[in-house]
């Protein structure tokens, strides 16, 4: 996926979570859009950083990279959603492209899916939006699942994580 791609997919993406965690569509709808759009933005465009250092699609496409931005949030009590922009960048470029990822780098063993387009077919767009609705469809499926549980997840989370 290109960089029009993962921007797109971002902003796409943080309207969609925006009415799926407040969907009552006035203002705290578009105050959780605005919350989230920044940090899932810059966490979609992250991974491509490594194209100015290391190896594209190795040095920062990688599931350590994606645990330090899922740990950080709890550890530092900021960068909040960034780590959904860093997991769908690797979403988009896994289902998204013919290369693959480097997921368990340093081992340079490239992951991918078989039915990827290039990142300058014209059918880009089209499996962006696909893999977004993917994407907030199960988001929504699970946020509404655990509220049916009545489950405190900061409570959780504090248990889990010392």
């Amino acid at each position: 996926m290109n960089k029009k791609g993962h921007v797109l997919n971002a902003v796409l993406l943080s309207v969609g979570l925006g009415y799926v965690l407040e969907p009552s569509g006035d203002v705290p709808t578009f105050v959780k859009i605005a919350q989230l759009s920044v940090p899932i933005t810059l966490g979609a465009l992250f991974p491509d950083v490594d194209t100015a250092f290391g190896r594209h699609r190795k040095t920062l496409h990688n599931l350590p990279v994606l645990a330090v931005f899922l740990a950080y949030p709890y550890y530092f009590n900021n960068l909040h959603y960034v780590w959904v922009g860093v997991l769908t960048h690797y979403v988009l470029d896994y289902f998204g492209s013919k290369r693959g990822l480097a997921l368990f780098y340093p081992w340079s063993r490239e992951f991918s899916f078989p039915s990827g387009v290039a990142t300058s077919s014209r059918w880009a767009g089209v499996v962006m939006v696909m893999i977004t609705a993917v994407e907030l469809a199960l988001f929504a499926s699970v946020h509404y699942y655990v509220r049916s549980l009545d489950v405190d997840l900061g409570t959780a989370a504090a248990f889990l994580l010392p």
